[in-house]
């Protein structure tokens, strides 16, 4: 399946990649308002944006690769987003127990969208146990022959409701289940059992 690489991916992109073999699409065109600089997870107020600021693309030139992305780092986003997340999730089952993994992407000075989004998918991977793909395309398919579609879960305004699992959230007593999160969402709430729940999630969609 071709994905594309997002901010702390998706539950359902999660779902896809562990249940399907995985190829990263690394030869698009960068596109605004994806889950390529943005990921949702809930807090007291419910669902909330954490957004990665990028350097102005595609003026005169045009479109630029994802791949040559760069994050806009004079405003230290990293700080006000690891902040967010604590907030969050202090109180989560499984905060304490991940902090030390996740927290240290929220410092230091990466520089390219796609190389930073690659590590949250392996650090993730990490902590869950379970072995990130590493292929690559090498040249970009509209429709790819080979590998299953699943690039459309790049997409946070045209999302299909995929009915998953509900699981216990920490402010679940506020609000209704908040569904497809970010999978620090699930992670934090989860902790080792989000494995066996991934696994388990029908990702029913026309292209798989």
């Amino acid at each position: 399946m071709v994905l594309h690489p997002s901010y702390f991916p998706s539950i359902a992109t999660f779902v896809a990649i562990i249940q399907n073999n995985v190829v990263w699409e690394s030869q698009d065109n960068f596109q605004k308002q994806t889950y390529r600089n943005r990921c949702y997870i809930c807090t007291d107020q419910g669902k909330h944006m954490l957004n990665i600021p990028v350097k102005h693309v595609g003026d005169k030139e045009g479109r630029q690769k994802y791949g040559e992305v760069q994050m806009d780092n004079s405003y230290n986003w990293k700080k006000n987003h690891w902040r967010t997340l604590e907030t969050a999730y202090r109180t989560s089952p499984f905060f304490e127990f991940y902090e030390d993994d996740i927290q240290p992407l929220f410092e230091g000075s990466d520089d390219l969208l796609y190389d930073f989004n690659m590590k949250t998918i392996e650090k993730i991977g990490s902590c869950l146990g379970i072995e990130i793909p590493k292929s690559k395309t090498s040249t970009y398919e509209l429709y790819p022959v080979e590998h299953l579609d699943g690039r459309f879960l790049v997409h946070a305004k045209k999302e299909p409701d995929f009915n998953f699992a509900h699981y216990t959230q920490v402010f679940g007593d506020r609000h209704d289940f908040v569904p497809n999160l970010s999978i620090l969402d699930l992670l934090f709430n989860e902790g080792p059992n989000a494995v066996s729940y991934l696994k388990n999630q029908n990702l029913d969609f026309p292209h798989a």
